[in-house]
Formats: C-alpha cells, sequence, structure tokens
C-alpha cells in the first residue's frame, strides 16, 4: 500500500508519515515495481500502535522505546501518564472556576472583567498579606459575593477570613442563600465560617438560616449560632426558647465559648421571669455532670440569670461539697444579696 492510500484509510497525513519515515519510527518496508517505498502489513499494523500509543499522550520518542525497547517500564510510564493527566485536569477545572467566578461577579465590560480578574488573582494569592489586601479592596460583592464566599470558606489564616466575611457582609442579604447552602456542608469547619458570616448579616433571611443552624449536629456550630441569634435580640419571632438555650447550655459545660454563651443566656433570661426561670432549671439539671471544672462553669453562668430563683441556687451551692463550686457559688450570692452585681448579676469582673 502507498503512502497516499495509507494516509487516506488511517487518517494520518503524509506529512505525519514522512516524518515517521524520517525520524525511524515508522519505515515502509517493500517496494513498489516502480521503486516507491510500499507499506506491508506489518507496517500497517506498526502504525496503528504507534497512533494507539498517542492517543494515551506518549511523545514520539516514549512511543519508539515503547515499541522497540524490551526493558521498557510500561507500568511506570502509565503511572506517570496518569498524574500529568490529573494534575492537567486540576488546571483544567481551576480555570473553569476562575471563568464561573469572573462571569457570576457580572462584568459588563472588560475593564470590569479585568478588575474581577485582578481582584480573584489576589484573593489566591499564596500569601496572606496579599489576600488581605485583596479582600480589604473587594468592590464585586456587593452584586455577586458567591465567588468571595467560596474563597472565604476555604481561607487557611483567620485574619484574611475576618476581611473576608466584613465584605461579604457587604452586599447584605445577597449572601444569604449561598451561606445558608453550605450549613450542610459535610465539613463542620466550613458551616461554622457560614454561620459566622451569617452573623454579620442584618435582615430576616440571615436570622431564619441561624436559626436552622441552632440544630447542627457540632455543638459549638450550634452554640456559635445561638450567640449570634441571642445578639440580635430574638426574644419574640417564632423560636423556643428551649432550642436557642440547649446549645448555649452545652458550650458552658463543655467549656467551649462558655462566656459568650453565659453571657448570652443571661441576655435571653432578662426578657422575662419565665425565662429566668426555665433557664435556670436547664442550668441545674446539668450540675450532675462529674467534673468539677464543668460544675464550677454552671455556677458562673447561673451568676448571669437574674432573679430569686438563681439566687436560691447559689444560697444552696454556697454549701457544695466541692470547693471550688462551693467558693464561686459564695462570692455570686454574697454580691447579689449586696446589690453590687445589679438586677442581671455578672458573674465575671
Amino acid at each position: 500500500m502507498l503512502i497516499g492510500e495509507v494516509s487516506r484509510r488511517s487518517g494520518v497525513s503524509v506529512r505525519m508519515l514522512r516524518y515517521y519515515d524520517r525520524i525511524g519510527l515508522l519505515r515502509p518496508s517493500g517496494r513498489s515495481d516502480s521503486g516507491y517505498r510500499r507499506y506491508e502489513t506489518e507496517d500497517l499494523r506498526r502504525l496503528f500502535r504507534v497512533e494507539a500509543l498517542r492517543s494515551l499522550g506518549l511523545s514520539l520518542e516514549q512511543v519508539g522505546r515503547a515499541l522497540d525497547d524490551p526493558g521498557f517500564d510500561a507500568a511506570r510510564m502509565l503511572s506517570e501518564l496518569i498524574d500529568r493527566r490529573v494534575r492537567r485536569i486540576a488546571a483544567e477545572r481551576e480555570l473553569l472556576t476562575r471563568l464561573r467566578e469572573i462571569e457570576s461577579s457580572g462584568p459588563h465590560s472588560w475593564q470590569e472583567a479585568l478588575s474581577a480578574v485582578d481582584l480573584l488573582s489576589g484573593l489566591r494569592s499564596g500569601r496572606s498579606d496579599e489576600r488581605q489586601a485583596a479582600a480589604l479592596r473587594s468592590g464585586i460583592t456587593a452584586a455577586a459575593p458567591d465567588p468571595l464566599i467560596g474563597i472565604y470558606l476555604s481561607e487557611p489564616e483567620e485574619a484574611v477570613a475576618g476581611s473576608l466575611r466584613w465584605s461579604i457582609a457587604r452586599a447584605g442579604e445577597a449572601a444569604v442563600p449561598t451561606l445558608a447552602a453550605h450549613l450542610s456542608d459535610p465539613v463542620t469547619a466550613v458551616r461554622r465560617r457560614a454561620v459566622h458570616a451569617l452573623g454579620e448579616i442584618d435582615g430576616p433571611a440571615a436570622a431564619d438560616a441561624l436559626a436552622g443552624a441552632l440544630a447542627d449536629a457540632d455543638p459549638s456550630t450550634a452554640g456559635l449560632a445561638a450567640i449570634l441569634l441571642v445578639s440580635r435580640d430574638i426574644s419574640s419571632p417564632g423560636i423556643p426558647l428551649s432550642v436557642v438555650c440547649a446549645p448555649l447550655v452545652r458550650l458552658v459545660v463543655a467549656g467551649q465559648s462558655d462566656v459568650e454563651a453565659a453571657e448570652a443566656l443571661g441576655s435571653l433570661a432578662s426578657h422575662s421571669a419565665r425565662a429566668a426561670g426555665r433557664i435556670t432549671q436547664e442550668l441545674v439539671e446539668q450540675l450532675a455532670v462529674p467534673d468539677s471544672a464543668g460544675r464550677s462553669r454552671i455556677v458562673q453562668a447561673l451568676g448571669e440569670i437574674p432573679g430569686d430563683g438563681a439566687t436560691a441556687v447559689l444560697l444552696e451551692l454556697a454549701d457544695d461539697p466541692d470547693e471550688e463550686v462551693s467558693r464561686v457559688a459564695r462570692y455570686l450570692s454574697a454580691g447579689r444579696l449586696r446589690g453590687d452585681l445589679g438586677g442581671a448579676p455578672q458573674g465575671r469582673r
């Protein structure tokens, strides 16, 4: 079979076939009556192998070695090809993500698109100071906060994340749907970041999303949602007191953000005598915990609760056999009886 016919049947150009011949990768082994080189059956079989190996990503040099070198390490070459392809796919995915981020920022001109590219490049810098600067100068969030939210949720530096959170808050409730969607993320740190950002956004949609996070499986995430909700003064609309109270009590017992949790309980209790009584009961029920530090924290939280009920419990705990518990209870109850600590006693000064 002459070169033109081989080209037509194989789809390999005449130019490429001649190049294969020149470098010794595929040389026709026959001759026609007129002296032209002719491809025999074995040559065609080799051509198909060459093209098959090239389709896997091998260079022409590697193809030649694979076909002619008995010691060629096929397993190692396949491993290298897989690694190379994985890196290429990752790069393509990163490019696609960037393009979608730029698109979602809503540029109306190439100048705006270039500004978005500059901002997103800064936010993805390997240097935290450059990411911080980019976060502080963010100008795309008010209209389209989604790109910034994705970067914020994966930012390793807390200081940079704080600046990103500030930028996201500027978007207002436009950022709530995306943040709320991440409240079901399997990664606890991502859910906690989303809760924190929601806490800095005003409006009922953000409050509703935070209320949903009260049931988070992670106690610190649920507790953070409760603290942020209480800071909004959620005394009325449809969130049962027990639902907000429970994660705060768990934080106190566990010693995680217990000061903030106790203060939030005190704020909730200040709404009514009924609320104060209910929260006092919730805390008293936790005094059965075995560790002294946990019981001491519960006593300190009781010091935040206004009303005679909490005072009576503190007076009783002043005689507790645990020395640390009794010491804290005596101090708090004495202050309440003197009136030094006011109507909503503060257990910490």
